[in-house]
């Protein structure tokens, strides 16, 4: 096998085929590609795209990378699968560092994985996601630290380029909709590697001399690359600490970027950022003029409320109002007194009519009088105790029987029950 090994080498990264008249057999020939192939690119750098993606129960990534014209089975362990960065998924363009594996019994080839990344702008989301979520666990991101944008101001401020088309249509709209409000350029750089630093200065710079009312920061469209000076931290940050309201308007309506987030208000395009912050001198006029007859028509209605109130205080109107509030309460207490007086009549009958009947029982109960209907009394004469009964007496003792008029002395001879 090592003298069929030798038949072949490698030139100018083409298997060249020395001569030679040896007839090969299948797995002979598969050694050879095998050993070939290994030796050649112990480490090699691939990019394509995700396909039939395949995770596996036991942790390892299954999946093919190809592009628009060849295709390569690909396979990444678990041990090295758990240091990736983002969930791998069909349709994703990554960058892979790994080797070439030639499986003998079937003569294909594949790569095994020992590092994949994201590439192109995939990478650039994901960097972009992680600093999004660093930013915002700081609060940068926060509502509660967004400032209104002012309604009428005087001067506008505009981050961006002096040469960009993005400047040209903010001066362009402001001058349109309110020639009156001023406009203060900031020139910055939007691209390249000095962009972000030359952003934030110009940010703080207008801050330091607030040198105006709001403060737009963008630029034209361009691609993600272009865009991410405006991504950078020290941009969003700029942002953020800004105590100038911000509006961030970068690139088109479908692109983005982290200033957006910082931002009191995002503007899909620059020339939207000029219409939010600058409203139309007609329709300004119009408004005042609507608030003028607004604010003439309720002080008109107050002043005929008030009239009405004095109105209310003349002495007529007091005088029908003391009436109208003293014939109910006169009415009231009439109605009161006669039921009080009615109710103290019906209580002096009743009074009268018990009264006399007290009167009737007492006379009936009267001693004098039961004895003049021929009742007497009778007692013992010693004792004056009265005698109810023959226990209540002796024979022989002395009694007096009391009528009506008079008195009789009489002795108890006699006896019976």
């Amino acid at each position: 096998m090592n003298k069929l090994i030798g038949l072949y080498k490698i030139v100018n990264m083409e298997l060249v085929q020395l001569p030679t008249e040896i007839v090969y057999t299948v797995s002979q020939l598969n050694a050879v590609l095998k050993s070939v192939i290994e030796e050649s690119f112990p480490t090699i750098t691939l990019e394509g795209e995700i396909s039939n993606f395949r995770p596996n129960t036991t942790g390892h990534l299954y999946f093919t990378l190809k592009d628009k014209n060849s295709q390569i089975s690909a396979v990444m362990f678990r041990f090295r699968a758990t240091s990736l960065t983002f969930v791998p998924k069909d349709g994703m363009l990554v960058r892979c560092k790994g080797t070439l594996s030639v499986y003998e019994p079937r003569g294909t080839y594949s790569i095994v994985i020992n590092s994949m990344e994201l590439a192109g702008e995939g990478n650039i989301l994901l960097m972009l996601e992680q600093r999004k979520r660093l930013l915002a666990s700081e609060g940068l991101f926060d509502e509660s630290h967004k400032k209104p944008l002012p309604i009428f101001p005087k001067t506008v401020g505009v981050v961006t380029s002096s040469t960009g088309a993005a400047l040209r249509d903010i001066m362009q709209i402001i001058r349109r909709r309110n020639p009156t409000t001023g406009i203060t350029i900031f020139p910055a750089i939007v691209q390249g590697s000095d962009a972000a630093a030359s952003i934030a200065k110009q940010i703080e710079v207008a801050n330091r001399f607030n040198m105006c009312d709001v403060l737009i920061v963008g630029r034209g469209g361009g691609s993600l690359e272009d865009l991410l000076p405006f991504s950078e931290e020290i941009v969003v940050r700029a942002v953020s600490n800004s105590k100038i309201p911000v509006i961030s308007a970068v690139g088109h309506e479908i692109d983005w970027a982290l200033c957006d987030f910082a931002a009191d208000k995002r503007a899909p395009t620059p020339s939207a950022a000029a219409e939010l912050c600058t409203p139309v001198k007609t329709e300004v006029i119009a408004y005042l003029q609507n608030k003028q007859n607004d604010f003439y028509t309720a002080i008109k209605s107050r002043v005929e409320n008030l009239k009405l109130m004095v109105k209310q205080f003349s002495p007529e109107n007091m005088e029908a109002r003391f009436r109208s509030i003293e014939q109910p309460l006169l009415y009231r207490f009439d109605v009161a007194k006669e039921e009080l007086l009615n109710k103290m009549s019906e209580r002096l009958k009743d009074t009268r009519i018990y009264i006399e009947k007290m009167k009737n029982i007492l006379e009936a109960s009267n001693p004098s009088l039961i004895l003049e209907k021929g009742f007497s009394m009778v007692r013992d004469k010693t004792t004056g105790k009265i005698i109810r009964g023959i226990e209540d007496t002796n024979i022989g003792a002395e009694i007096e029987i009391i009528p009506a008029k008079g008195k009789i002395s009489a002795t108890v001879i006699d006896g019976e029950k």
